[in-house]
């Protein structure tokens, strides 16, 4: 049972189009590609959710049509654009499944931009119009790609840093250095939860729940693959007043006596808590855990204020040095910023910290807004296009190639241009490579068909994704 009436799920001019295809046309190939943007590369992620809760089965049904149509002549006001008959032939002859292909590489796999990740063309010739219709949604692929891909390019930043300055057994925490604090500022819970599942390709902390959820749901994850600890907020923190902070914390550490546990300490002081409360009266409290605390600011400026605090802490705490010459907070204390955390902060941080002769293991990162929410289509210049098609029995290969003008007044083609023909992605030397199928009828296509005439073909388990998407 689909979540949301599939008839309806188009941008409303594409239900002209079975009118505008030239008579004649019969089958409609396009393509998805990733055509520039921030990151030289591309982690393909998410397909499989669409396709197993939009796509997959009976998706047309006359009770469907009836809203559809009802709906789509309030959206026209007219009664000669929407034709029911397309869909009452794909009810009636195909049980209402979608006579569709779709192929793509596997998920989690790591393509440099402008290459082909996905392609979907109709499988009745009657149609035709189907192939595009399904843009509108599959194009929204865009969006667990691109997450995926900005966690992990900020993973590659924090493996430099730990190569860098890190312990050989600091290794075994680096997939809990960035956390998704996103929930709260994404759009919608289905955001969170696509968003969400996708920066676990690279990474195991995160508060957003529902990212374990589709993960377990949609990739048959056997547990959650995010995991979190207990961690306080202002209104615990500010409950009792300035005066009563102290006793706060001793009620925090005295509650979970062991494991590891955040606080966020910034209410009134950061470095008065660092220094009189969390490194003098509790100081000896906290060495004796068996577990780890881990202060949290949440003001100022990071650079400035991470340096000061652990200049505070190392100097209450103490510090050994490791194999790589740099300080190294006890196991007890830790620190984690989820201020102003961004794919651009990031490195400006760890780098304060390596200059300053502190190894990043010391600390760990909360990123909400700027992970979940402040990515958009053209952060990865998604696009699909009709790359082929058959008209009166003719294959016609397919193309844009947009003449444009720059800043300066010239002439240019425009970064927009789209690849023509059936297409295939191989690797040649090692590298990726999208050529015609006509070219190398012989080489191996690592697109693989997902979803054929309404059945979901292959499934990737979340394990396997997260292999595939390794560093």
């Amino acid at each position: 049972m689909t979540k949301e009436n599939l008839i309806l799920l188009a941008d409303a001019y594409k239900y002209s189009h079975h009118k505008l295809y030239i008579p004649g046309t019969q089958f409609i190939y396009s393509y998805l590609e990733s055509r520039g943007g921030k990151f030289e590369e591309t982690v393909f992620y998410g397909l499989q959710y669409f396709l197993k809760e939009y796509l997959a089965g009976v998706v047309f049904t006359k009770e469907k049509l009836d809203e559809a149509e009802a709906t789509l002549l309030e959206v026209f006001g007219r009664k000669d654009v929407f034709d029911r008959s397309n869909f009452e032939y794909i009810i009636n002859k195909h049980g209402g499944k979608l006579p569709i292909r779709i192929k793509a590489v596997p998920e989690g796999t790591v393509v440099p931009v402008r290459n082909v990740l996905m392609t979907i063309e109709n499988t009745d010739p009657e149609c035709f119009w189907l192939t595009n219709f399904l843009e509108t949604l599959l194009m929204q692929v865009w969006y667990p790609c691109t997450v995926a891909s900005v966690s992990r390019e900020i993973k590659k930043v924090v493996k430099k840093y730990y190569n860098d300055t890190a312990s050989a057994a600091a290794f075994a925490g680096i997939d809990f250095v960035l956390n998704d604090f996103g929930f709260r500022g994404a759009s919608a819970v289905e955001s969170a939860g696509i968003g969400g599942s996708a920066h676990l390709v690279s990474f195991s902390g995160s508060d957003t729940i529902p990212g374990s959820i589709f993960a377990k749901r949609y990739y048959n994850a056997p547990t959650a693959p995010g995991l979190s600890i207990p961690a306080t907020e202002h209104s615990i923190c500010t409950l009792l007043g300035e005066a009563g902070e102290l006793e706060i914390f001793k009620h925090i550490l005295n509650t979970f006596p062991t494991g590891t546990i955040a606080c966020v300490s910034d209410s009134y002081n950061i470095f008065r808590a660092c220094e009189e409360y969390w490194g003098t009266e509790l100081k000896e409290q906290i060495l004796n855990r068996e577990g780890t605390l881990v202060i949290r600011p949440d003001s100022g400026d990071p650079v400035q204020t991470l340096l000061r605090i652990f200049e505070i802490l190392m100097n209450k705490f103490g510090y050994t040095t490791n194999e790589k010459g740099f300080k190294v907070l006890p196991p007890q204390v830790r620190v984690i910023q989820g201020d102003g955390i961004s794919y651009s902060s990031i490195p400006g941080i760890f780098e304060a910290l390596k200059q300053a002769g502190i190894s990043a293991e010391n600390l760990v990162l909360g990123m909400g807004g700027a992970l979940l929410q402040r990515v958009n289509r053209d952060t990865q210049e998604f696009a699909l296009k009709c790359a082929y098609a058959e008209v009166n029995g003719k294959g016609i290969n397919v193309q844009k190639m947009p003449v444009e003008l720059d800043a300066t007044g010239h002439l240019r083609t425009s970064f927009k241009k789209s690849k023509a023909g059936k297409l295939k992605l191989i690797k040649e030397n090692g590298n990726f490579k999208t050529i015609t199928a006509a070219e190398e009828p012989a080489a191996t296509d690592i697109l693989q068909t997902v979803f054929e005439n309404g059945v979901v073909t292959k499934s990737y388990t979340f394990e396997e994704v997260r292999k595939t998407a390794a560093l």
